[in-house]
């Protein structure tokens, strides 16, 4: 009887751990996302405007970083991949990355195979070192 009050004991501690450490993380994300995202819409609107009046090398910076973002939000891909890196990596498997590649060819040729060429060094590098794990909460 002991043993088993001990083993409960185990869990239920080992249980009331991980949820505290996942609502650290969910408390930490949302208020990150409350500074961030109005950041990245200030951060979109100055892109339009340094693109089209000013400085363009300045401008692919942050188009680099949104499509970043794009990519790890709306494709569940990673943060530091491109979508078009990303699709050339699933084109056998995703409808969506066919049509990235179809779309994208037709404003340059073997554009998603030479991102994934040059990224996919970086993606293996960092998920060889898990650099890709959960830092917060842990």
């Amino acid at each position: 009887m002991l043993r088993v009050k001990n083993r409960n004991r185990a869990i239920f501690f080992h249980f009331k751990h991980k949820i505290k450490g996942s609502l650290r993380e969910k408390l930490a994300g949302t208020l990150l996302l409350c500074a961030i995202v109005p950041l990245a819409v200030l951060g979109y609107i100055f892109i339009v405007i340094v693109g089209i009046f000013f400085n363009t090398a300045r401008a692919r910076q942050g188009v680099r970083a949104l499509d970043h973002f794009v990519n790890a939000s709306l494709f569940n891909g990673y943060a530091w991949e491109s979508v078009s890196s990303h699709a050339w990596r699933e084109r056998n498997h995703k409808k969506w990355a066919r049509i990235v590649i179809k779309i994208t060819d037709f404003f340059q040729k073997d554009h998603c195979k030479r991102a994934n060429k040059r990224e996919q060094p970086v993606v293996d590098f960092i998920l060889s070192k898990n650099l890709d794990k959960q830092t917060i909460g842990n």
